[in-house]
């Protein structure tokens, strides 16, 4: 018989994708140890595993997988074959929606285009600001730049000036950090300035000392002074995303964590590893977090609590690593929400510097 590792291994179905189809009676294994729970399946279990893969993969409902497996091994195959019919058609359908809905947006950019709204970027601007308030500022945010050549417009931080408060703002589609300093010397109008990583991380290596410096702006040129040394560069020909419309996020469940024992848990504690991340969307590892009834952070197992348990999140273990050190602090608080939710990263004494990062869904 071959265990449930085996079994993932060879058939393409991950681990907890193989439970969750034995949940749903479609493949169920031949034996379960009543001790331990663990799955044990037939040989010949294979096919129908490596079949249901498939049908997976090309996004049938689960209700049609149960019907094509019934009927695959028997004589009359015109069911299997008018329900893989039907599948394609809905596939094309679907296809044909999205290309019309594709295309009425091309329509509506061109329109866009045509009829710019006014820039926020300006011909000339300048400021003062701390050193150590741009450091602090920059460091919390430079994690999260997208290094996707396919997306040049999130391929930097956004420098988004109001008055006096600068925020900066860097995200690469699965996570997103937001942080903030005061700053002297501007009161016109919002400026935004879109400034590469490469430039970007020059400019931090100045931010040394604690007395201010300059930023500048001219003609979408970045330049940043501090005392007899200087850094410049070109900003991103780009429009960076409505950041302020990915803050609107539903109430969750607060937890004030100590990041060390955290890190420790994650870093020791179980993962799912998922099979065939998507480029840039996940390291592999998934941490499923959830906030127990003292208040508390704990690091859980995939399906501890049940399928239908609202009580958990699963994570990016390194991408949640990464917004702990970029946090700055012994202490932080997790905002965990709905499974769909995300998770928010922020300082108990200062939620204006904080990060967010997209739940990994664990239903299978």
């Amino acid at each position: 018989m071959r265990s449930i590792g085996e079994m993932a291994r060879d058939s393409g179905l991950g681990v907890s994708a193989l439970r969750f189809y034995d949940r749903a009676g479609v493949l169920i294994p031949a034996w379960v140890d009543p001790v331990s729970g663990y799955r044990w399946y037939e040989p010949e279990q294979l096919d129908e595993a490596r079949l249901l893969a498939r049908l997976r993969r090309a996004g049938m409902p689960l209700a049609d997988i149960r019907l094509v497996l019934a009927g695959w091994s028997g004589t009359d195959t015109d069911l299997v074959r008018t329900l893989l019919q039907a599948h394609l058609r809905r596939l094309e359908r679907g296809l044909s929606d999205a290309r019309h809905e594709v295309s009425t947006l091309r329509a509506l950019l061109d329109l866009r285009e045509k009829n710019p709204m006014t820039s926020l970027r300006t011909p000339a601007l300048g400021l003062s600001v701390p050193a150590s308030a741009l450091a602090a500022a920059l460091d919390a945010v430079r994690f999260a730049v997208t290094e996707d050549p396919e997306l040049p417009m999130l391929g930097g931080v956004l420098f988004d000036i109001e008055g006096e408060a600068l925020r900066v703002v860097a995200t690469d589609r699965y996570r997103m950090a937001v942080a903030r300093a005061v700053t002297t010397g501007h009161e016109g109008p919002r400026v935004q300035a879109l400034v590469p990583a490469p430039l970007v991380d020059a400019m931090r290596a100045l931010l040394t000392g604690e007395e201010p410096v300059r930023l500048a702006v001219d003609r979408d040129r970045m330049t940043l002074e501090a005392g007899d040394r200087q850094v410049a560069g070109p900003c991103l020909d780009h429009d960076f995303p409505d950041y302020r419309r990915l803050l609107q996020l539903p109430a969750g469940s607060r937890a004030a964590v100590d990041v060390s024992v955290l890190r420790k848990e994650l870093e020791t504690g179980p993962v799912r590893r998922v099979e065939a991340p998507e480029k840039g969307g996940t390291s592999g590892d998934v941490s499923v977090l959830s906030v127990k009834d003292d208040g508390t952070v704990a690091v859980r197992e995939d399906r501890e609590g049940g399928d239908h348990d609202q009580n958990r999140v699963g994570v990016d273990r390194a991408f949640l690593l990464q917004a702990l050190a970029a946090g700055g602090r012994d202490r932080l608080i997790l905002e965990l929400g709905a499974p769909t939710a995300p998770v928010a990263i922020c300082r108990p004494d200062d939620e204006d510097t904080f990060s967010i990062l997209m739940p990994v869904r664990l239903e299978d």
